[in-house]
C-alpha cells in the first residue's frame, strides 16, 4: 500500500487502560493495544494536520504478561491539596510488550486550506526519515510512565509468540476516538470494536460505520493563527 510504514515498537512497561478498570484509581491495561494508542504513536513519529494516520495490523511479538505495581497517585481534590491525603492504587501493566505495526495515512479533506501542502512523495519521505531517527517526539505506550522506543522493521520478519495459535477472539474493547477534525461533526465520539488476533496478528477494521459508538462531549473545531507561521485548531492542541 502507498504511504505505509512499518515499524517495532518496544518498551519495558506499557499500560492500555481499560477504562472499566478506573473506578476507584485502579487501572488494568487490556491486552493488547488500542488503536488510538498506536495512532498516538504514529503521531509521534510524523504528524502534520494535512493528514491523519490509519492503523493497517499489527502483530503481538512478545507473550501477554501482566504485572501489578502499587502506585500513590496525584490527587487533586479534597485535602491532597495539602498533601495530607495518602492514596494507594494497584496499576496492571503490560510486561516487556513488543509490536510491528503497519500503517498508512490518509489526506484530512475537511482541511481544505492545507490542501496545497497534500504531497504524497514529501510528507512519505519525513515520515520514513524521522522512524529512522526514532520519532519526532517521546514514544509511549499508552501511558506518559511508558516509554516506548521504535525503529523500522519487515513487517513479519519476526517470529511472534502466538503463530501456532490459529484464533484468539479479544471481546469488547476501545477502538479509538473520532475527532471534529476528521468527521467535519462537532461532536467527540469513541469507537468501540471486537478485535480477533489470528496467529499473532491482528487486522484492524478501519471501517467505521459498522462498529458500535459512544457521544462523549460537544467539541468545536476552529483554526487558530500562531505568529502566520504554522495553523493549530484547539482540538489539535489537546492529542
Amino acid at each position: 500500500m502507498r504511504n505505509q510504514i512499518e515499524f517495532r515498537v518496544t518498551g519495558r512497561y506499557a499500560l492500555f487502560t481499560d477504562p472499566l478498570t478506573r473506578v476507584g484509581g485502579e487501572k488494568f491495561s487490556y491486552h493488547v493495544p488500542t488503536v488510538q494508542a498506536l495512532i498516538g504513536i504514529c503521531e509521534s513519529i510524523y504528524w502534520k494536520p494535512t493528514f491523519y494516520w490509519v492503523i493497517d495490523s499489527f502483530r503481538v511479538i512478545n507473550p501477554i504478561r501482566m504485572q501489578a505495581q502499587g502506585i500513590r497517585p496525584i490527587s487533586y481534590i479534597g485535602e491532597a491539596r495539602n498533601n495530607t491525603l495518602n492514596t494507594l492504587s494497584y496499576y496492571t501493566y503490560l510486561s516487556e510488550p513488543e509490536y510491528e505495526v503497519r500503517a498508512h495515512f490518509e489526506w484530512n479533506l475537511n482541511r481544505e486550506d492545507l490542501a496545497q501542502d497534500r504531497q504524497e512523495g514529501k510528507h512519505y519521505n519525513v515520515a520514513k526519515r524521522m522512524l529512522e531517527k526514532g520519532g519526532r517526539r517521546d514514544i509511549f505506550l499508552g501511558t506518559r510512565e511508558c516509554q516506548g522506543y521504535v525503529e523500522p522493521v519487515q513487517y513479519g520478519e519476526r517470529p511472534s509468540y502466538y503463530e501456532r495459535q490459529p484464533e484468539t477472539s479479544l471481546d469488547l474493547m476501545f477502538h479509538s476516538f473520532l475527532y471534529p477534525s476528521q468527521t467535519g461533526e462537532k461532536n467527540l465520539e469513541a469507537v468501540f470494536h471486537r478485535p480477533v488476533m489470528r496467529h499473532g496478528e491482528i487486522i484492524v477494521e478501519n471501517d467505521l460505520s459498522n462498529l458500535p459508538r459512544k457521544y462523549i462531549k460537544a467539541m468545536e473545531y476552529s483554526i487558530l493563527q500562531t505568529s502566520g507561521l504554522e495553523e493549530f485548531s484547539s482540538e489539535e492542541w489537546m492529542r
